[in-house]
């Protein structure tokens, strides 16, 4: 009997058990069911959002991005255009690895210092300060759309006609005669697009009627023969120009061979852009305006 009872005992204690794991194994379902569950959407998924192109840098002072603007307008948008997006011979600087990369000036500020000679960019004079406003300028521009609000054409100051006519006289009356120019105050009444067409003729932003003659090169090769023609392309491997004949020809290069001469017309224009303070710019344009 004694033994009954203790397998009996025994036998309540697994059913016990048993019905313990059944409880639990319900609850656990019954909250299982209660819970919601995360589910994948049908259809593509969304891409993760792409990293901004530009490091992240605080905003720059309104006041120095305003000066910064002026300055890039003078200096700068006849090449690299009013929005820093290209033009019609420099590169879009907003899209480019040095403006991208650069955090405080440490990039652009020795290439504005001493240019770019190979790419035609002549070195400016202008101090660090200066430069650094430039620099905060086009960190303020986005890269991405054209911001009219912040690279629409700025009012071109005012200069002294006076001080503007002695600038004339001592950097541009070697080759500009003033009746040569007589009119030209009157032909361009903006007074931005004048300031443009005389510092680039032919250049993005300037009078568009203005006929600048092309690039010529002259070829000379080993044998001494000269090949010669309006220039179309040169880089350091093919010089491309269209020969008097109106024969399109590209000859290849190996270093200094062959001898490669340029007569730019514009030479004149582009030696002096370095020289000019914004002050000389604002006065030639004045001087200029009274030409009527």
């Amino acid at each position: 009997m004694q033994k009954i009872h203790v397998g009996l005992v025994a036998a309540v204690m697994v059913c016990l058990s048993a019905g313990v794991a059944l409880v639990a194994n319900a609850t656990v379902f019954a909250q299982a069911a209660n819970t919601p569950v995360a589910t994948t959407p049908a259809g593509p998924q969304a891409a993760p959002p792409r990293p901004s192109a530009y490091p992240s840098r605080p905003a720059g002072d309104p006041a120095v991005v305003a000066q910064g603007k002026a300055s890039f307008s003078v200096r700068c948008a006849f090449c690299h255009g009013s929005d820093a997006r290209g033009g019609e011979s420099g590169p879009n600087l907003l899209r480019s690895e040095l403006v991208l990369t650069d955090e405080n000036g440490e990039n652009i500020i020795p290439v504005v210092q001493h240019g770019r000679p190979a790419e035609g960019m002549p070195a400016f004079d202008l101090s660090v300060p200066q430069i650094q406003e430039i620099v905060t300028f086009l960190h303020s521009l986005s890269i991405s759309g054209n911001e009219r609000g912040l690279t629409a054409p700025i009012k071109i100051p005012v200069g002294d006609a006076t001080a503007g006519r002695q600038q004339f006289d001592a950097k541009c009356a070697s080759c500009h005669t003033v009746a040569s120019l007589q009119g030209i105050g009157s032909r361009i009444p903006d007074p931005r697009t004048l300031q443009q067409t005389w510092l680039l003729p032919g250049g993005r932003g300037g009078a568009q009627d203005v006929k600048v003659p092309p690039k010529r090169v002259t070829i000379t090769q080993a044998s001494g023969k000269k090949l010669s023609g309006r220039l179309q392309r040169i880089d350091d491997f093919v010089v491309t120009f269209v020969a008097d004949d109106g024969q399109l020809t590209t000859i290849a290069r190996h270093g200094q061979s062959p001898k490669v001469s340029i007569e730019d017309p514009l030479q004149g224009h582009t030696k002096l852009l370095p020289a000019y303070t914004d002050a000389n710019i604002h006065d030639i344009t004045a001087y200029l305006e009274t030409l009527r």
